[in-house]
């Protein structure tokens, strides 16, 4: 693979960096721009990422106008807060109705209106301002955007049935839905941004992926998407490549990534490929952008400690214990290790002389491979496709009943959007709880806050219209009230000692905050300063992770715990290990 240097590449206007939480897209995109701002041309850099840390990267305070950047005479930088337009785009969905609908059902409409894919409609109203623009066109030389939608949501867009009055309070049940209503005078605009982004002269759309396993899945996943609807002009960057090893963990990390790198999914295998090497620094302050795409640049950070000693995962197991939770979900953006910690809290408390049951949406062999019948623990897995199919069925057959075929076509769409994924799964989860009274039950995956509410509100709303919806089972019914109860469940939040998981953990945090249900705990996996690398990336990556690991001390109020970067794969008894 050869590295990532914009010198060396010939780019199009139109840069889209995508990819999953905690890959290196904003870093990409930032180094990017300043490499191009660099060389003499006029850049402008846009994030309409919710998570964003741009104001961080840059020291600069951030507007969705554009700010200037000191030391870059070239390069305009606007931080797009799609939260907050999500939060006004709803408001003027809503309005219309309110005093003509019974409350109950404007709160259904209003968490509807709630979930990352108004967000994300949101944000793509925004940025599609910057890609039709004929003033912004000739003004810049190139246009870089920190995340683009997904294909759902750009799907979603070429509905036509999303731009008609289709909205909430005439829907199939719980799932995000009416995020089009009002915005008809944006159709032309929208119609235009679309051919740009499918323009293969004009746009390059970026995938940014990690040299490890379920990274590059989800690389492929979002490559496939974007094909499907005419998005064929993409390039993958692989980030974060390990390049010299010296001692035991860094020939292990090497060796785990050159096993991910050959194995590359066939998906991706077919773009033009580039890499970026493991860089041991924070992507903050210009020094360090500027070095991303060129040199290691290896300083130590001055931070310390807040605290003398790591906590341990076992703080947390002898609470769980001592408290008697009997509900526990690991919750966490995909790659940063729930399953892991799940297990290891399980097998846990089964050495402590609890019954447990450990289930999962992984596949049944993934879970075997951590653990197996002879740790004493019940081990269960939910077919996450399968109860997605069996959901959608359901939902459709009831649409049938009162929907035109248009209309049908969007419920379609709409069914494949994340929270009713999460929905399906959850509605097995509530199953196995239900049959489980006497054992605790740990979970491998939550549902987020939005999801929730949406179960919640829908059967309030279903209570007051007395039609079915996509019915809430009973057994749902009865989790929603035990998991807002702190002295039966505990969520603990996993994350990494890194920008991003640490901003989308927060997220997360709030997210449950909505929904009532209480988070205490926090566990950094797969820490590097818990290990003794004398390996001089790793060692000085591992200084960098202080700053994080502080933070969360900070904003968990001293309720975590880290675990470290283990070099072999961590099952059955090597589980044990991360309690220690």
């Amino acid at each position: 693979m050869k590295n990532f240097n914009v010198d060396e590449i010939k780019l199009t206007k139109y840069l889209f960096f995508t990819g999953k939480g905690g890959v290196g897209k904003t870093s990409a995109a930032c180094a990017t721009a300043i490499n191009l701002a660099d060389q003499g041309k006029k850049i402008m850099l846009v994030s309409t990422d919710p998570a964003s840390n741009l104001q961080d990267v840059f020291s600069t305070e951030l507007n969705n106008k554009g700010v200037a950047i000191d030391g870059v005479p070239n390069l305009l930088v606007a931080n797009f807060e799609p939260e907050e337009a999500a939060k006004e785009y709803k408001e003027s969905v809503v309005e219309p109705y309110r005093g003509k609908l019974p409350d109950v059902v404007i709160k259904n409409m209003e968490e509807q209106l709630s979930g990352s894919c108004t967000v994300e409609i949101a944000a793509f109203n925004e940025f599609s301002t910057f890609i039709t623009d004929e003033k912004i066109n000739k003004e810049y030389d190139h246009i870089i955007f920190d995340t683009a939608p997904t294909g759902h949501t750009l799907r979603t867009l070429q509905l036509p049935s999303a731009w008609t009055n289709f909205i909430s309070e005439a829907t199939h049940g719980p799932s995000c839905l009416g995020q089009l209503a009002g915005l008809e005078s944006k159709r032309e605009i929208y119609k235009n941004a679309m051919l740009t982004l499918a323009d293969k002269d004009k746009t390059t759309l970026v995938l940014v992926s990690r040299p490890q396993v379920t990274p590059l899945k989800e690389g492929e996943r979002a490559s496939k998407e974007l094909r499907d609807i005419g998005i064929n002009n993409q390039i993958l960057i692989i980030n974060g490549v390990l390049k010299k090893c010296d001692d035991d963990l860094s020939s292990s990390i090497y060796n785990k990534q050159q096993r991910s790198l050959q194995e590359i999914p066939k998906g991706l295998k077919k773009l033009e490929t580039y890499e970026i090497p493991l860089r041991p620094y924070n992507i903050t302050g210009l020094e360090n952008i500027r070095a991303f795409l060129k040199n290691d640049n290896i300083k130590y950070s001055a931070e310390k400690l807040a605290f003398k000693e790591i906590p341990k995962l076992k703080t947390i197991v002898d609470e769980l214990y001592d408290s008697n939770k009997k509900v526990i979900f690991t919750m966490g953006k995909g790659g940063v290790g729930k399953t892991t910690i799940a297990g290891a809290i399980a097998l846990g408390l089964a050495k402590r002389g609890k019954k447990v049951l450990l289930t999962t949406t992984d596949p049944a062999a993934g879970l075997k491979f951590i653990l197996d019948d002879k740790y004493g623990i019940a081990l269960s897995s939910i077919d996450e496709k399968k109860e997605l199919e069996k959901y959608k069925e359901e939902v459709l057959s009831k649409a049938r009943e009162t929907m035109s075929e248009e209309d049908i076509d969007y419920v379609k769409e709409d069914l494949r959007s994340p929270c009713t994924q999460e929905i399906a799964v959850f509605r097995s989860f509530a199953e196995i709880v239900e049959s489980s009274k006497d054992q605790v039950v740990v979970i491998d995956t939550a549902p987020t806050g939005h999801t929730l509410l949406l179960l919640d509100s829908t059967q309030s709303y279903n209570q007051e219209i007395k039609r079915s919806q996509g019915d809430i089972p009973e057994s749902v019914k009865n989790l929603l009230p035990r998991l807002r109860n702190p002295e039966e469940t505990e969520v603990i939040i996993v994350t990494l000692a890194e920008t991003t998981p640490v901003y989308e953990a927060r997220r997360l945090e709030a997210d449950l905050k909505r929904a009532g249900i209480n988070s205490k705990w926090w566990v950094i996996n797969s820490s590097l300063l818990a290990t003794k690398t004398t390996n001089k990336i790793l060692k000085a990556k591992a200084n960098n992770e202080v700053v994080w690991i502080n933070k969360v001390n900070e904003i968990s109020k001293g309720n975590f715990a880290v675990t470290e970067w283990m070099p072999e794969e961590v099952k059955g008894q090597k589980l044990l290990e991360l309690l220690n």
